[in-house]
């Protein structure tokens, strides 16, 4: 089997840079690839994708040395199952509150003895080798997102189920769980806290801390502070900020004239 380049990226001490793909293309998922990230998620839960387009968009990705990833819309073995076997690489699930969940969510990704994946990885064989079930379970990622107070509450007994990768924070969720209402991004303690929280836990039993980030410079501080998977804006963020900025540049140099 090809091997998962995240893990030596790990194994070696590095940082892992993943986008995050909105966009229902085959060609910005292959733009995005060409970039330099190290992985791209696709993302069924708030993404406009299908599960065929999102399919096509990791055979884009494939074509360059970045990882394909995925966020399922929900901890459902079955849309799990089916994005491995169509060559993901690993799966973000969101919304893990319990260890109850937890399991049901790695043991979706995993073959017996280590859970209860339905054997037929028809993609993921043919681009990652014919070995692949033999390897998948040491090879694929599970990361389980945290993004509310149960969660926060559950956190040691998240961490320690056998089999789990990583805890990814969904910031903007979490956010919004601590303080019971939508709130605008910026200094929060609350949040500040459970991230150093989040981590800690993640140094104890051994799992990668992710996370998603809006700006170069929270994702800077959030490497320093421990995070070894930093998502940095999504496709549509940087199509669109860009976009403004490019039509506000032009207009200015034309009214300065």
């Amino acid at each position: 089997m090809k091997l998962n380049p995240l893990r030596e990226i790990w194994a070696n001490g590095g940082t892992v840079y993943n986008g995050w793909l909105h966009i229902p293309s085959m060609w910005s998922a292959e733009v995005m690839a060409h970039a330099g990230w190290n992985s791209l998620t696709v993302d069924l839960q708030h993404g406009m994708h299908s599960i065929e387009t999102a399919i096509q968009m990791m055979q884009a990705i494939s074509t360059t040395p970045t990882v394909p990833l995925a966020r399922v819309n929900w901890n459902e073995p079955g849309s799990i199952m089916r994005l491995l076997d169509a060559g993901a690489y690993g799966i973000i699930c969101p919304m893990i509150n319990t260890r109850a969940e937890c399991e049901a969510f790695v043991g979706a990704c995993r073959y017996v003895p280590l859970g209860y994946r339905s054997l037929g990885p028809t993609r993921a064989n043919l681009v990652m080798g014919a070995d692949y079930a033999q390897q998948a379970n040491q090879q694929v990622l599970t990361m389980a997102m945290i993004e509310t107070k149960e969660a926060m509450h559950n956190l040691r007994e998240i961490a320690s189920v056998a089999g789990l990768d990583m805890l990814f924070v969904g910031t903007g969720d979490l956010r919004l769980s601590l303080h019971g209402q939508v709130v605008p991004e910026g200094q929060d303690p609350l949040l500040e806290d459970a991230l150093d929280e989040i981590i800690a836990v993640c140094r104890e039993f051994n799992l990668v801390g992710g996370l998603f980030t809006t700006s170069p410079e929270s994702a800077a501080r959030m490497i320093h502070k421990g995070y070894r998977f930093v998502t940095i804006k999504t496709d549509s963020n940087l199509l669109g900020e860009y976009a403004r900025q490019v039509i506000q540049q032009t207009k200015s140099q034309v009214e300065s004239k």
